[in-house]
């Protein structure tokens, strides 16, 4: 839940060169068992640290980020009044207005901030950004270069004019976005560049969903984001029937993305002038993989795998017929047998005669009213 709503409004993909420092603020009303306030900080897309309105501690999710904040006890204090006194304070009465100009007091709201940086190690470029959401949509964002805040909504005009008028507000943002945060991320790449400035290779398999789907090659298990993915045939790129997917991140940090391949027009001998490539930056070596029929994944099962399973559950069933048969032979031949071997007893007096003869081997009469046999079947 935590992480849906705050990758709910903003989806932002580096660019091959870029480092980023982006903190994400979510206020909510309306939501059950969960916080008030909820702050994230992300360093090139891998979580650091993060605080909320019930733990009310601010916890690094790094252990590189640990030592940071015991080496830097001012930043552990700025994040400290940030996440539970500023940005809290000034997050609940903003909802409270916009409560007001949407005239929906009650149900789930939630307002969103991202701001943060972009820092190109290469050329030096710093671009920062400051945007807001509410309820799921754009609600307002500050514009650097004009140094005022644009809006798509009606709704956010009166905002758009009072913040506008702050000058001193905008000027303070332009100095965090610009200044400060990029000093702030390129100490963090410093302290925790065993992880952040690490090159992970991924893992490439080609998938496919029925064979009239398009063949997908999928990459797993990269870091960092910063990576590129395409087909090729006859080692030249290709851009007509390609679907490329999003830069998705894995439970582990890493990433994850996909890149498909229509190939209804294709015929099978021509397979083989195709194949998949990987690169990721700052890494020599491309991943390539050739496209083979016989490597492709994929959900259906095979007629040759089929086989033994079918095979198997053939005999079971004519194991367990067989079985059922031969019980009910064995119970026919065993009563058989006792019908054979069981005495007859033709003396048997009729119609009230005498009972006094021996009518069993103890001469007793047990009462037994023909001469059918006992059995015991």
């Amino acid at each position: 839940m935590k992480k849906f709503l705050l990758l709910l409004l903003f989806c932002h993909v580096s660019s091959p060169v870029k480092h980023s420092l982006k903190f994400f603020f979510t206020a909510s009303s309306g939501v059950p068992n969960f916080p008030e306030f909820v702050g994230v900080a992300v360093v090139d897309g891998l979580l650091i640290g993060d605080c909320d309105s019930k733990k009310k501690i601010v916890e690094p999710k790094q252990d590189w980020v640990k030592t940071f904040l015991e080496n830097n006890p001012q930043q552990l204090e700025f994040y400290t009044q940030g996440c539970f006194e500023i940005v809290p304070n000034f997050f609940k009465a903003t909802m409270d207005d916009l409560k007001q100009r949407f005239n929906k007091s009650g149900g789930v709201h939630i307002l969103q901030r991202m701001n943060g940086c972009e820092w190109d190690d290469e050329t030096g470029e710093v671009n920062g950004f400051n945007q807001y959401g509410y309820d799921g949509e754009d609600f307002i964002a500050l514009d650097l270069k004009t140094e005022t805040w644009i809006t798509p909504k009606p709704q956010a005009v009166i905002t758009k004019q009072s913040w506008d008028a702050d000058k001193s507000r905008i000027k303070r943002n332009e100095i965090f976005l610009t200044q400060m945060y990029p000093e702030w991320l390129k100490m963090y790449l410093d302290y925790g560049n065993s992880s952040l400035l690490r090159k992970d290779l991924p893992s490439v398999s080609l998938l496919q969903k029925s064979p009239s789907s398009p063949v997908s090659c999928h990459a797993t298990g990269f870091y960092p984001d910063r990576a590129m993915m395409f087909w090729r045939k006859d080692g030249e790129e290709l851009h007509e029937d390609v679907d490329l997917g999003e830069i998705l991140p894995n439970h582990d940090g890493s990433f994850q993305m996909s890149v498909d391949l229509d190939l209804s027009s294709v015929p099978a001998e021509d397979w083989r002038r195709y194949d998949c490539v990987f690169q990721l930056s700052g890494v020599e070596d491309d991943i390539v993989t050739k496209l083979d029929k016989a490597e492709i994944r994929t959900n259906r099962e095979k007629p040759t795998n089929m086989t033994i399973p079918i095979i198997a559950a053939v005999v079971v069933v004519a194991l367990v017929l067989l079985a059922v048969i031969g019980v009910l032979l064995y119970r026919k031949k065993k009563a058989e047998k006792t019908q054979d071997k069981s005495p007859t007893y033709s003396n048997v007096p009729q119609n009230g005669s005498d009972t006094s003869s021996d009518s069993s081997p103890n001469g007793s009469n047990e009462g037994v009213n023909s001469s059918t046999p006992l059995t015991t079947g």
